[in-house]
């Protein structure tokens, strides 16, 4: 097995799998979307469960929490990170300080009620409608979201973090590889329907670039954190989309 694809599945998952990590941590970054597609199948597999069992709450329940399991709640840490250091520090020194911090403040507990409580009831349409494709392209393109901005901008902290090795050493073509696989995967997922796919790719990328902006404008780059919670941010989009695209078909006037 790939290193790359070793080290994307030990960073992204609690799966356990064999092999040895990337010489260069940025490598992984090629498979993210791959990797994406994995925890998503695994997301959506429960609540095709629940929902043959007619539960449908049940159904939106069990995606939600799989994935939280499967991540061992890694992005939402960081959300509430991010959401603690943007909102509680006045100036970039301090957003800095209180993102390092372990403990959740006021401002990461109800980022984290809200956007709980927002995929939820996305999970619960999507399970209505009958789209878990849609629910594995959400997760995905979740992924696919933390290249961009590795890419993008630079690591914040001049001492480093868990994040260096992925940030510094992302480069133009784990952008474009990562953009075109999750293109590729996206396909079948919205039954080659490439305005599905166009609307939940611009969705993804503007998320990303939303939260991108806001990182640059309070720290000045990213950390581990903000790609954490970029994928957290983009996950809910793209799930918004997705649950448009649902009640109003692409057929009618969306």
């Amino acid at each position: 097995m790939s290193g790359g694809l070793v080290t994307a599945i030990r960073t992204l998952t609690i799966l356990p799998v064999p092999g040895r990590d990337a010489e260069r941590f940025s490598a992984s970054l090629y498979w993210f979307p791959l990797v994406g597609l994995l925890v998503g199948a695994l997301q959506a597999l429960p609540a095709m469960a629940g929902a043959a069992a007619g539960w449908l709450e049940l159904a939106a329940l069990l995606a939600l929490a799989s994935g939280g399991i499967l991540t061992r709640g890694l992005h939402a840490d960081g959300l509430a990170d991010l959401a603690d250091g943007f909102f509680g520090g006045r100036d970039r020194e301090a957003s800095l300080r209180i993102m390092k911090d372990p403990n959740v403040g006021s401002f990461g507990a109800l980022a984290l009620i809200v956007v709980t409580l927002f995929k939820w009831v996305c999970l619960l349409e999507l399970v209505r409608h009958g789209a878990f494709g849609m629910i594995a392209a959400g997760v995905m393109l979740a992924r696919m979201s933390q290249v961009l901005l590795a890419e993008r901008l630079p690591y914040a902290r001049a001492e480093g973090g868990t994040a260096t090795a992925f940030v510094e050493g992302a480069g133009i073509s784990h952008l474009v590889v990562a953009l075109l696989s999750a293109l590729i995967l996206l396909m079948p997922l919205v039954h080659f329907d490439p305005f599905k796919a166009g609307f939940l790719m611009a969705g993804a990328v503007g998320s990303a670039s939303a939260v991108g902006l806001l990182s640059w404008r309070k720290i000045r780059g990213v950390t581990g954190d903000v790609l954490g919670a970029c994928s957290e941010s983009t996950e809910v989009v793209v799930w918004i989309i997705a649950v448009l695209i649902c009640k109003y078909p692409l057929s009618g006037q969306l």
